[in-house]
Protein backbone atom coordinates (compact mmCIF):
# COMPACT_ATOMS: atom_id res chain seq x y z
CA UNK A 1 0.00 0.00 0.00
CA UNK A 2 1.01 3.59 -0.40
CA UNK A 3 3.12 4.65 2.53
CA UNK A 4 2.00 8.30 2.57
CA UNK A 5 -1.75 7.99 2.92
CA UNK A 6 -2.23 4.29 3.67
CA UNK A 7 -4.66 4.13 0.77
CA UNK A 8 -4.01 1.58 -1.98
CA UNK A 9 -3.18 2.93 -5.41
CA UNK A 10 -5.31 2.26 -8.47
CA UNK A 11 -2.62 -0.13 -9.73
CA UNK A 12 -2.74 -2.12 -6.48
CA UNK A 13 -6.52 -2.40 -6.68
CA UNK A 14 -6.38 -3.53 -10.32
CA UNK A 15 -3.68 -6.05 -9.45
CA UNK A 16 -5.91 -7.48 -6.74
CA UNK A 17 -8.85 -7.68 -9.16
CA UNK A 18 -6.74 -9.54 -11.72
CA UNK A 19 -5.53 -11.87 -8.97
CA UNK A 20 -9.13 -12.71 -8.09
CA UNK A 21 -9.86 -13.56 -11.71
CA UNK A 22 -6.71 -15.71 -11.95
CA UNK A 23 -7.63 -17.59 -8.79
CA UNK A 24 -11.16 -18.10 -10.08
CA UNK A 25 -9.77 -19.80 -13.20
CA UNK A 26 -8.00 -22.34 -10.99
CA UNK A 27 -11.27 -23.83 -9.73
CA UNK A 28 -12.05 -27.02 -11.61
CA UNK A 29 -15.77 -26.88 -10.86
CA UNK A 30 -17.65 -24.64 -13.29
CA UNK A 31 -20.19 -23.41 -10.73
CA UNK A 32 -17.59 -22.40 -8.16
CA UNK A 33 -15.38 -20.83 -10.83
CA UNK A 34 -18.22 -18.66 -12.14
CA UNK A 35 -19.42 -17.84 -8.61
CA UNK A 36 -15.94 -16.64 -7.63
CA UNK A 37 -15.69 -14.46 -10.75
CA UNK A 38 -19.16 -13.00 -10.18
CA UNK A 39 -18.51 -12.26 -6.50
CA UNK A 40 -15.21 -10.54 -7.32
CA UNK A 41 -16.78 -8.35 -10.00
CA UNK A 42 -19.74 -7.50 -7.76
CA UNK A 43 -17.52 -6.59 -4.80
CA UNK A 44 -15.27 -4.35 -6.87
CA UNK A 45 -18.27 -2.64 -8.47
CA UNK A 46 -19.85 -2.11 -5.07
CA UNK A 47 -16.70 -0.46 -3.73
CA UNK A 48 -15.92 1.54 -6.87
CA UNK A 49 -17.32 4.81 -5.54
CA UNK A 50 -15.74 4.76 -2.09
CA UNK A 51 -14.14 8.09 -1.28
CA UNK A 52 -13.32 7.89 2.44
CA UNK A 53 -9.65 6.83 2.80
CA UNK A 54 -10.38 4.65 5.84
CA UNK A 55 -13.23 2.88 4.01
CA UNK A 56 -10.99 2.31 0.99
CA UNK A 57 -8.23 0.87 3.19
CA UNK A 58 -10.71 -1.34 5.01
CA UNK A 59 -12.20 -2.63 1.75
CA UNK A 60 -8.72 -3.29 0.37
CA UNK A 61 -7.59 -5.22 3.45
CA UNK A 62 -10.84 -7.21 3.41
CA UNK A 63 -10.22 -7.95 -0.26
CA UNK A 64 -6.71 -9.21 0.50
CA UNK A 65 -8.12 -11.52 3.16
CA UNK A 66 -10.79 -12.80 0.77
CA UNK A 67 -8.16 -13.37 -1.92
CA UNK A 68 -6.13 -15.52 0.46
CA UNK A 69 -9.24 -17.55 1.31
CA UNK A 70 -9.99 -18.03 -2.40
CA UNK A 71 -6.40 -19.19 -3.03
CA UNK A 72 -6.63 -21.77 -0.25
CA UNK A 73 -10.03 -22.94 -1.47
CA UNK A 74 -8.72 -23.37 -5.02
CA UNK A 75 -6.01 -25.67 -3.70
CA UNK A 76 -8.49 -27.69 -1.65
CA UNK A 77 -10.92 -28.01 -4.56
CA UNK A 78 -8.10 -29.12 -6.87
CA UNK A 79 -7.35 -32.01 -4.51
CA UNK A 80 -10.93 -33.25 -4.74
CA UNK A 81 -11.73 -32.36 -8.34
CA UNK A 82 -14.64 -34.26 -9.85
CA UNK A 83 -13.83 -36.73 -12.61
CA UNK A 84 -16.67 -35.51 -14.85
CA UNK A 85 -17.10 -32.08 -16.34
CA UNK A 86 -20.13 -29.95 -15.73
CA UNK A 87 -22.89 -29.91 -18.33
CA UNK A 88 -21.96 -26.28 -18.96
CA UNK A 89 -18.43 -27.29 -19.99
CA UNK A 90 -19.29 -30.20 -22.28
CA UNK A 91 -19.48 -29.21 -25.92
CA UNK A 92 -22.53 -30.28 -27.82
CA UNK A 93 -21.51 -32.85 -30.45
CA UNK A 94 -24.64 -32.20 -32.51
CA UNK A 95 -24.16 -29.48 -35.10
CA UNK A 96 -27.04 -27.07 -35.38
CA UNK A 97 -28.40 -26.50 -38.87
CA UNK A 98 -29.09 -22.97 -40.01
Amino acid sequence: MSAAAGVPSRAEVLTMFRSFLRVARKFTDYNIREYTKRKAVDAFRQNRNLSDPSAISAAFSDGKAQLEVAKRQAVIYSLYAPKLKSVMEVQNPIKHRN
